[in-house]
């Protein structure tokens, strides 16, 4: 069967949920519940789509011609309906546990929202034309706003208007950007466009607009605000949707236009999104310390992430401008591989924090304390989750950052002398980034899971239904197999990168190690990692369990020493004390962080003269329709390009 015939019975499946989250509106608990099983099965129909044509290497294009004018699936493609079949799978399963506290609440709303939005994400991946990424585009900004102002609070309205602000003015530039390739190449198909690039200065003209509009859409640092503003107010099911899968379509439109469509032909603009990365991964993580809303934190993180994506990706087009095609393919390799860990590491902690959030009804970590003994399971996959996201051995954050680290190594040792000055460049920037997510999360475990409860509600917690415990535990597994299993997995990204770059795979993996492409340069093998961690732990397990009864006695003896005062709740360790030197040294980062250009510059124009400034949303969706209308009837006309 035809990879793009799955995807089709995936966006089928998503759109059967969203009725039926709909027809069955006034019996929300059966509708909702069986809504959730079809959307895991059309995420399961997405992965299957998305692994077969990355093993097989299937031209999806030769075998369904009638399709491939509007959708095809190129091995890029089919990395992106992985990664969002993935996500929106172990969203679904998590989903029929979590809208309980929806029920009668407009739950069938947000279901119906969450397929759409899933659907839409699913197809843009695999346009084939510039009308139709266009058209899935707008459907993924208006059901993500839909989202974020789902409870109708004027919290929500004023975020929802930011973000849609933001997200409509990146589209503009990723229009205009679409327009002059497309008027160049007289053709509104992608195949047409990649054949046909445009060159000289309007083709640098098109990269920044390319990379100015889905570095919005994907909170690039400085075209952020919308992110940390948006994620926390969404359901959490659906924010892990936009925090783990939206951002990832921008790193997708800058790879195409970047690579694909313009052929990367530039040295400045490979260090250009190199700086942006480093900066971007720096700043986030740094922000990320600071917070003490946990899906705040998270959000910030989310930067950080996007920013080593980044890293990998301005290391390949240095690579290709300069014509050095190892290294190319080792950015690109470590890029994407890091694209699919973030997903699924931080998916994992999305939805980790949206159980403790459900329990909780809170989302500041200081009210929290001791919830490891109340919700064991989720407090074992949120630490894998930590692990992960701090880039430890062997899970799967640590080896899509090695081979980033490699392909910074490689470019230290080829091309002029900017090479050298960026390749140790990128490696302080994402030494420094791992070092401080080490600490951050340190702090969230410490803070969330660890020590005695901070409040009567924090004590009374408990672990959350099968259902959730089963999306999140899913997610840990996958951790652990993306890490452990690299020298499997990363020939495949080996393949996907080289089709991209139009080259012979190279060989990154023998056996149980994985190298960058010359063994002589570094070797790592995660399975032996994970044996040996494994066989370290018994010794201290072996000397716990056999003083067990001597160390349990001596814990409960007397109160805690507290420097000669009685020991108070409120000398615990708090998420401000930890950070309190770093924001202090750091003040004039984070003093200026509270208010997004968007709130400075545009907001004051649109406000309604209150505190929570808000737009009618009847006045929004006529705008959008005639903006939409606009676009697909008389741009293509006057531009005179043919479908």
């Amino acid at each position: 069967m035809s990879p793009l015939v799955l995807v089709c019975f995936a966006v089928i499946s998503y759109a059967v949920a969203a009725i039926l989250s709909y027809q069955g509106r006034k019996h929300e608990q059966e509708s909702l519940r069986l809504a959730g099983v079809i959307s895991a099965f059309g995420g399961l129909f997405g992965i299957i789509a998305g692994i077969s044509t990355i093993v097989t290497g299937y031209d999806t294009a030769d075998a369904t011609a009638a399709m491939s004018h509007w959708f095809t699936m190129d091995m890029l493609s089919a990395l992106m309906v992985v990664v969002i079949s993935v996500v929106t799978m172990a969203a679904s399963v998590y989903s029929i546990n979590y809208l309980e506290e929806y029920y009668g609440k407009g739950g069938w709303k947000v279901n119906v929202l969450f397929n759409i939005f899933a659907a839409a994400m699913t197809a843009i991946v695999v346009s084939a034309n510039v009308m139709v990424f266009i058209v899935f585009m707008e459907i993924i900004s208006l059901a993500s706003w839909l989202i974020v102002i789902s409870d109708g609070s004027a919290k929500s309205k004023k975020a929802g208007l930011q973000y849609f602000i933001a997200d409509h003015a990146a589209s503009l530039l990723v229009v205009v950007a679409f327009m002059i390739v497309a008027s160049h190449a007289d053709s509104y198909q992608f195949s047409a466009i990649m054949q046909n690039p445009v060159t000289g200065a309007l083709a640098s003209l098109v990269f920044l607009l390319a990379l100015v509009g889905f570095g919005i859409k994907a909170a690039g640092i400085g075209l952020h605000g919308w992110l940390p503003k948006a994620y926390p107010i969404a359901p959490s099911y659906c924010s892990t949707l936009i925090s783990c899968v939206m951002v990832k379509i921008g790193i997708y439109g800058i790879l195409k236009f970047a690579i694909l469509f313009l052929g990367a032909t530039q040295l400045w603009w490979g260090f250009l999104v190199l700086i942006f990365g480093a900066v971007s991964s720096v700043l986030g993580v740094m922000y990320a310390l600071a917070e003490h809303d946990i899906k705040r934190l998270l959000a910030y993180h989310t930067i950080e992430n996007i920013g080593i994506i980044l890293i990998g990706v301005g290391v390949s087009m240095i690579g290709i401008a300069s014509h050095h095609p190892v290294l190319a393919l080792l950015g690109l390799l470590g890029g994407l591989y890091h694209l699919l860990n973030h997903a699924v590491f931080k998916g994992l902690l999305c939805l980790g924090s949206g159980s403790i959030v459900f329990r909780m009804h809170t989302k500041e970590m200081d009210d929290m304390g001791g919830l490891a003994k109340t919700m064991p399971k989720t407090a074992a996959a949120f630490l894998i989750g930590t692990l992960a996201i701090c880039a430890l051995p062997p899970l799967n954050g640590f080896v899509s950052e090695w081979f980033i680290y490699q392909s910074l190594f490689s470019m230290g040792k080829v091309g002029t002398v900017a090479n050298l000055l960026f390749g140790p460049f990128g490696m302080v920037m994402l030494a420094f980034t791992g070092a401080l997510a080490c600490m951050c999360f340190v702090k969230v475990y410490g803070i969330c899971f660890t020590g005695a409860p901070k409040t009567e509600r924090a004590a009374n917690t408990r672990e959350v239904g099968p259902a959730m415990i089963t999306a999140t535990t899913s997610l840990a597994v996958l951790c652990v197999v993306l890490g452990v299993c690299a020298p499997w997995i990363a020939p495949y990204f080996s393949s996907i990168a080289s089709s991209m770059l139009n080259m012979a795979p190279i060989t990154v993996a023998h056996g149980l190690t994985v190298y960058p492409a010359v063994a002589d340069q570094a070797i790592l093998s995660t399975p032996v990692i994970a044996i040996a961690l494994m066989l370290l732990t018994l010794v201290p397990a072996a000397l716990l369990y056999a003083f067990r009864q001597r160390r349990l006695a001596r814990r409960h003896q007397g109160d805690p020493w507290a420097c000669g005062y009685q020991y108070e709740q409120k000398m615990t360790v708090s998420a401000a004390s930890i950070t309190r030197p770093m924001r202090h040294m750091f003040g004039f980062i984070y003093n200026n962080r509270q208010t997004s250009f968007t709130e400075r510059f545009v907001l004051p124009y649109l406000s309604n003269g209150s505190e929570t400034p808000t737009l009618d949303s009847r006045k929004v969706c006529r705008f959008c329709i005639i903006a939409v209308v606009v676009v697909l009837l008389f741009v293509p006309l006057i531009s005179g390009v043919s479908l």
